[in-house]
């Protein structure tokens, strides 16, 4: 069996060796402590680099290994990251290159592919769940907002950015847009938004009928509405999941009606809607997957 290593790099790194679309070992994760997710804002980007070769390293206990897939927050051309309003200081790293660079002075010589960490945990879900052969999208719910496809289009993948609102006062999105899904639905701008409550609290009220929360609830929900019917419309009728810490405030009969008022041509309707439990181990495989099969389109192509 061919053995990749699966990375996941957003809030934290994780790494795992991957076979056979399962993970082969422990994973080995920095930083280890909850409190400390935030540790890679402002971070250098070599620090970033040099923890994951180190974290890959000790992951492979110099075992031969055919690919590296990395799974990491941002706008991704081939290797490169464009832009990455979490991680703003790694834009315009050739992150790939640094990686396999950093990597063969290891004795690591696989090839390394970088994708969006959403379609990471897209190509996860449909590898754990054995749907490899069918379309498979989701929401990922946490500081931002990311959504994955698998199989991947070759678009920027930056559906968190979708616009559901032309209002001109909806500019609580990091990357500076109006009216952009995250800035509804991302944690961060929930906490921008009301700076005397925190989300938990948000939603805690609204379920008592205070009234500003309510209505901000059902905005929440139809923001994310707003941005499956967009999917749906380009991509056709299908399944959604829905993951990521913030998955906990989501009312699917809520979801359900709002999205059932915005898509109305009726070969486009029948969605479903799951809330899936999903971690680092889920997008570590979904990395793992996608580099393999980068590997194979490559070699087809010659």
């Amino acid at each position: 069996m061919q053995r990749t290593i699966g990375v996941i790099a957003a809030e934290r790194i994780a790494v795992g060796l991957v076979e056979n679309n399962q993970l082969v070992g422990p994973v080995a994760a920095f930083p280890e402590l909850a409190e400390q997710m935030d540790y890679w804002e402002g971070r250098p980007v070599e620090e970033i680099v040099a923890r994951m070769v180190e974290l890959i390293a000790v992951v492979s206990q110099g075992q031969q290994v055919v690919a590296v897939g990395v799974g990491f927050p941002g706008l991704i051309n081939h290797s490169l990251v464009e832009d990455s309003p979490n991680i703003p200081q790694i834009k315009g790293h050739d992150l790939g290159r640094a990686l396999a660079s950093s990597l063969s002075q290891r004795g690591i010589s696989a090839p390394v592919h970088i994708l969006n960490d959403a379609d990471a945990m897209a190509a996860g879900i449909a590898a754990t769940q054995g749907q490899l052969d069918k379309l498979i999208r989701v929401w990922t719910l946490g500081t931002g907002i990311g959504f994955g496809r698998y199989p991947q289009n070759g678009g920027p993948g930056e559906g968190g950015h979708t616009v559901v609102t032309l209002d001109p006062k909806e500019n609580f999105c990091r990357c500076g847009g109006i009216g952009h899904l995250e800035g509804i639905m991302g944690y961060r701008a929930m906490r921008l938004r009301f700076l005397d409550l925190e989300p938990e609290e948000v939603f805690e009220q609204a379920r008592t009928g205070e009234e500003r929360c309510r209505q901000f609830v059902n905005l929440w929900h139809r923001a994310l509405a707003a941005a499956m019917a967009t999917s749906i419309h380009l991509d056709g009728p299908g399944k959604f999941f829905i993951s990521g810490p913030n998955a906990r405030f989501v009312q699917l009969p809520l979801l359900h009606r709002s999205l059932h008022s915005m898509v109305k041509m009726s070969p486009l309707q029948g969605s479903a809607i799951e809330l899936i439990s999903t971690g680092d181990e889920t997008a570590i495989i979904g990395a793992a997957v996608s580099a393999l099969q980068s590997i194979v389109r490559q070699q087809s192509a010659r």
